[in-house]
């Protein structure tokens, strides 16, 4: 599932505008420029039913949208809701924004990156 996220996210044109490659699951490289994105799975789940697992998993995705200026944070936040809220196909059959939250990196203000967290449910043939 996670390879086949962060293929959708850099086959979208929408996407790579802002971010080029920079898609990545954990955490962003240090000293690479932003705007980024940072994947992180929270939860993966077995789908089941009475008779045992139903050949589907549940993820929520976590995707942070990092940027210098709440306005391109938003922006590229704008652009991955886009390309997977509603998204169904190659391998997923569907993937629903589920929640989104605007934050500021905490510590001082000089150099803070600006970060739009979106949170993504995700069912897909395991």
């Amino acid at each position: 599932m996670e390879e086949a996220l962060r293929a959708l996210l850099l086959a979208s044109g929408g996407v790579t505008a802002h971010v080029q490659t920079r898609v990545n699951f954990g955490r962003h490289p240090q000293g690479e420029p932003l705007p980024a994105l940072v994947l992180s799975t929270v939860s993966d789940r077995e789908g089941l039913t009475l008779r045992g697992p139903d050949g589907l998993q549940q993820a929520r995705v976590q995707i942070d949208c990092y940027a210098g200026s709440y306005g391109a944070a938003k922006q590229l936040s704008r652009a991955v809701r886009a390309v997977l809220h509603g998204h169904s196909g190659g391998g997923f059959q569907g993937v629903f924004l589920d929640g989104a939250r605007d934050l500021r990196e905490p510590g001082d203000d000089t150099g803070r990156p600006f970060r739009v967290s979106l949170d993504f449910l995700t069912i897909y043939s395991a």
